[in-house]
C-alpha cells in the first residue's frame, strides 16, 4: 500500500488564531481572500490554490480535544477524504504505524467525520470528510 502523504493530498492550511474577527477582517479585507464558509469559531476562504482556513484556537480545542496551547504550533493541516469509510481506513493504517491520534475518528457539530493527531512539533492535523449535506455555512459571492 502506498505511504498515506503519497495518496492523500492536503487540501487545507488553517491557521490557529486567538481572535476569528479580526482574522477574518484582514485576510478578506487586506489581502483579498473571498470568504468562502463562516460558522461559529472557523472561517475558510477561496484562493489561488488550497483553501486558506481560520480556526479559533478555544473553538478548535474544546470540539475536537485537540491541544492548542500557547507553546504549540500556530496551524493545522487538514487532509479531506472522499468518505467516512474512506477516512476510517486511513485512520486504521496511520495508527498500525504507531500515529497517536486524540480520539478514533467521529462526528463533529460541523457536520464533519474527524480524526486528529500531532505532529512532532505541536501541529494538529486533521482528517476530515463531509456527511451527507457537506459543509455548513457556505457564503454566496
Amino acid at each position: 500500500m502506498p505511504a498515506f502523504a503519497q495518496t492523500h493530498p492536503i487540501n487545507d492550511v488553517v491557521v490557529l488564531v486567538r481572535d476569528i474577527e479580526t482574522s477574518v477582517a484582514f485576510y478578506r479585507d487586506r489581502l483579498g481572500f473571498d470568504l468562502w464558509h463562516r460558522a461559529p469559531g472557523f472561517a475558510d476562504f477561496k484562493g489561488a490554490g488550497l483553501t486558506l482556513a481560520l480556526w479559533e484556537r478555544e473553538h478548535l480545542s474544546s470540539n475536537t480535544g485537540a491541544k492548542t496551547d500557547r507553546g504549540q504550533s500556530n496551524m493545522l493541516i487538514a487532509v479531506k477524504f472522499e468518505s467516512p469509510a474512506a477516512l476510517d481506513a486511513a485512520y486504521r493504517d496511520l495508527a498500525d504505524k504507531g500515529v497517536i491520534f486524540v480520539s478514533p475518528p467521529g462526528d463533529t457539530p460541523w457536520n464533519a467525520w474527524c480524526a486528529y493527531f500531532h505532529g512532532p512539533d505541536g501541529e494538529v492535523w486533521e482528517l476530515y470528510a463531509w456527511q451527507p449535506g457537506g459543509a455548513p455555512g457556505t457564503i454566496s459571492s
